[in-house]
């Protein structure tokens, strides 16, 4: 009786060993396959809470976004599309001049992303956000 009792305590006993095997290889497969992707986003100037410099009027390239989503440039409005060329008129004149773009707190962001993208590709270096209380 002595030794049917001991033969059944060794089978009881359940070999993980299978089990951590298949574990180990589905985790070096998944790290394996996983890619990696790098987000690509545009980089933005902030504004910040310190006060602004003071920079002289004739500087300053101010590209205003309306809560309406218009925008103007030099008082007159303008479209998305002419923002590139009327920044590159103005850094023309005045080389070494930032572009601010002075956004309503009620604009589309996606406005304001596509002003900034097309000052810069207009050669504008120095991009600023301001918001702007109307």
């Amino acid at each position: 009786m002595r030794r049917k009792h001991k033969h059944e305590a060794e089978e009881a006993g359940i070999d993980m060993t299978p089990m951590l095997d298949i574990v180990f290889i589905m985790l070096i497969f998944f790290i394996v396959t996983t890619s990696f992707v790098k987000e690509i986003g545009i980089e933005m100037n902030r504004p910040t809470d310190a006060p602004p410099q003071t920079k002289q009027e004739s500087e300053v390239i101010l590209i205003e976004i309306q809560e309406t989503g218009q925008i103007r440039m030099g008082g007159r409005t303008v479209d998305v599309r002419a923002v590139q060329a009327n920044v590159e008129r103005a850094r023309a004149e005045k080389p070494d001049s930032t572009v601010v773009v002075a956004a309503h707190g009620g604009a589309n962001a996606g406005i304001l992303v596509q002003v900034v993208d097309q000052a810069r590709l207009a050669g504008a270096t120095n991009v600023s956000v301001a918001s702007s209380v109307e």
